[in-house]
């Protein structure tokens, strides 16, 4: 493959990542006909069209979606790899970016990007909060914290935390109106803040030990959320049982502005972990974030 076809099929793929040549020439800081210049010389020498346009959007053909799959491999390691070798001669540099739910945001990398952009001011750092397990790969995205279950196959993971507890909680003021359940069983008795993912729309199912086995309970609801700050705002209020990892609420249970409910029946959580593809810490910029998150995990 020559140096031409090269340049346009990573082209290509940038197109696809962004969902339109006018994004992609942004991306890749070139001017859009170049972009469209490139995708029709490519679309001619294979002698067949590879996406589908119409004036509000731009879709991959059988052929488009046959390409992409096959190249895809191969242009990220051919680019991680010429990334790497320019990084030898100069200090971490570029773009870097990083996906995690809120919570993790939250609790672990709120307290330590002010700290990472300091240190590395040529890095120009970009956070994405998304509760959804995405593919970072696709996304074009470099990073990514998740739950070690959840970690897509094929990444290179590392761990940040130890397996952690999802703590149940409630105010003093609920418990003295409601009572302390006693029991899982107890809590169908109770309103609790549920939880509702954003990709896929669902509750959060509640799952319980009790006598070494795990059972789920159906509890009415308080409240619906999506996001962890409004659970333990919500809970502080007297809405009802909230539930998270018990790192969020710890210093709200030293306070005594939560109190633990059924702590003997917390169910144990993965610890969460930083992934990536087993190219991308080949990169200084990446490699930088990597090792900053494994260091301040350790502390």
């Amino acid at each position: 493959m020559n140096g031409s076809m090269f340049n346009q099929i990573m082209m290509f793929h940038a197109i696809v990542s962004e969902g339109s040549i006018t994004k992609a020439a942004q991306k890749l800081e070139v001017a859009s006909p170049s972009v469209s210049i490139a995708l029709k010389s490519l679309e001619e020498q294979l002698g067949l069209p590879l996406f589908t346009r119409t004036t509000r959007k731009i879709e991959l053909t059988e052929a488009g979606h046959l390409l992409y799959k096959r190249t895809f491999n191969a242009t990220s390691e051919l680019s991680f790899a010429v990334e790497s070798v320019s990084d030898l001669s100069k200090d971490p540099s570029g773009k870097v970016s990083i996906t995690m739910p809120r919570f993790v945001y939250q609790s672990m990398f709120e307290p330590f990007y002010t700290e990472f952009c300091l240190t590395y001011p040529k890095i120009e750092l970009e956070i994405s909060i998304n509760d959804a397990a995405i593919d970072i790969l696709k996304q074009g995205i470099d990073l990514g914290i998740r739950f070690g279950d959840r970690v897509e196959e094929g990444m290179v993971a590392r761990a940040l935390t130890a397996p952690m507890k999802e703590a149940l909680f409630a105010s003093p003021e609920y418990i003295a109106q409601h009572g302390l359940p006693s029991s899982p069983e107890h809590l169908e008795q109770h309103k609790m803040i549920q939880y509702r993912f954003i990709a896929s729309n669902q509750l959060a199912p509640l799952s319980l030990i009790k006598d070494g086995e795990t059972l789920t309970v159906k509890t009415p609801a308080a409240l619906v959320v999506n996001d962890t700050e409004i659970m333990i705002d919500a809970s502080i209020k007297g809405l009802g049982i909230g539930r998270i990892v018990e790192p969020m609420v710890k210093q709200y249970f030293d306070k005594g502005s939560l109190v633990p409910v059924l702590p003997e029946s917390w169910p144990t959580l993965s610890g969460l972990y930083v992934y990536f593809h087993k190219n991308s810490q080949k990169a200084k910029r990446v490699r930088a974030l990597i090792d900053f998150l494994l260091e301040k995990s350790q502390r």
